[in-house]
């Protein structure tokens, strides 16, 4: 990979940790072996310190494109409009943002724990029925 091909805005992305692991990884070697690009790569570093942001930087950085848990929470029980939903997809998989990634695979732990838990209390309530049906009085 030459230093040419690997935009500023990528290496902000870097910064940032908010690429896909695969692009960070190319990028990490590529600095290993070529120095012009390890300095391009301090330069940002040194503008940031003294607070110089791009607009794309500042929009990464607060994530101001990323739909917010309840969206993506509503996204993963189909329930968008169709527009907002096709955003979210794109967001999700032509974007690849790690966090809204981390994010909505955390919404399907959680449903999926949900879901074990009403399972649970079903048989639960199913025993407790099944337990005590020789106690109950009749109905006359």
């Amino acid at each position: 990979m030459f230093r040419d091909e690997i935009p500023d805005q990528d290496l902000e992305a870097y910064l940032d940790e908010a690429l896909p692991p695969d692009r960070m990884v190319a990028i990490e070697r590529a600095l290993r072996q070529d120095h012009d690009l390890l300095a391009r790569l301090r330069e940002i570093v040194s503008r940031t310190d003294q607070g110089t942001h791009s607009l794309a930087q500042i929009w990464r950085r607060n994530r101001l494109s990323c739909p917010s848990r309840e969206v993506l929470g509503a996204y993963l029980l189909d329930a968008l409009s169709e527009a907002e939903a096709q955003y979210v997809k794109t967001h999700l998989e032509v974007v690849g943002c790690t966090i809204c990634l981390a994010n909505l695979r955390d919404l399907e732990t959680h449903a999926s724990d949900a879901e074990g838990a009403d399972q649970n209390l079903e048989r639960r309530r199913r025993r407790y029925f099944q337990s005590s049906i020789g106690h109950l009085p009749r109905q006359r």
